[in-house]
């Protein structure tokens, strides 16, 4: 069994580059990624649609770019954490064939004491690009971690 990597409190320092994270997107993951959303707009799993209508082929959807996005957030931060906030805007598209390319940077840490327990957030900026280093989707995240 692996053990996870936790990431502590105090090692988390602002501003921090994030790894980056490449996730290649083959024809057959986008044509999939319907089904397992519920999500059936044709752009997404029939190229002949898709071509009527401008795209090169099949795209996928903004569920799967929103949980990349968090993908990124949560393998850096580790599994004691969870995200309470995201904001993502979508510039562009992703194809079959193409590759995700996520690059993200801590921008602050605070404890939150408006509740009822104090909350320790982090917010991140993340931005996902196309393998042509092409910005598709600008994004925001705030993690909470659990002690």
């Amino acid at each position: 069994m692996r053990p996870y990597r936790s990431l502590s409190w105090d090692d988390i320092v602002v501003p921090t580059e994030l790894a980056e994270v490449v996730d290649p997107l083959d024809y057959h993951r986008v044509a999939m990624n319907p089904g397992a959303t519920w999500d059936y707009f044709p752009g997404h799993f029939d190229a002949e649609y898709a071509q009527r209508h401008g795209h090169p082929t099949i795209f996928v959807n903004t569920m799967h770019t929103a949980g990349f996005v968090d993908r990124i957030a949560t393998g850096w931060a580790g599994p004691y954490c969870r995200v309470v906030r995201r904001k993502v805007s979508l510039l562009g598209s992703f194809y079959a064939g193409d590759s995700m390319v996520g690059r993200g940077r801590v921008v602050d840490k605070r404890v939150d004491t408006a509740g009822d327990l104090p909350r320790q957030l982090v917010d991140l900026e993340i931005a996902v690009y196309n393998q042509r280093d092409e910005l598709c989707c600008p994004a925001e995240v705030t993690l909470e971690f659990c002690s």
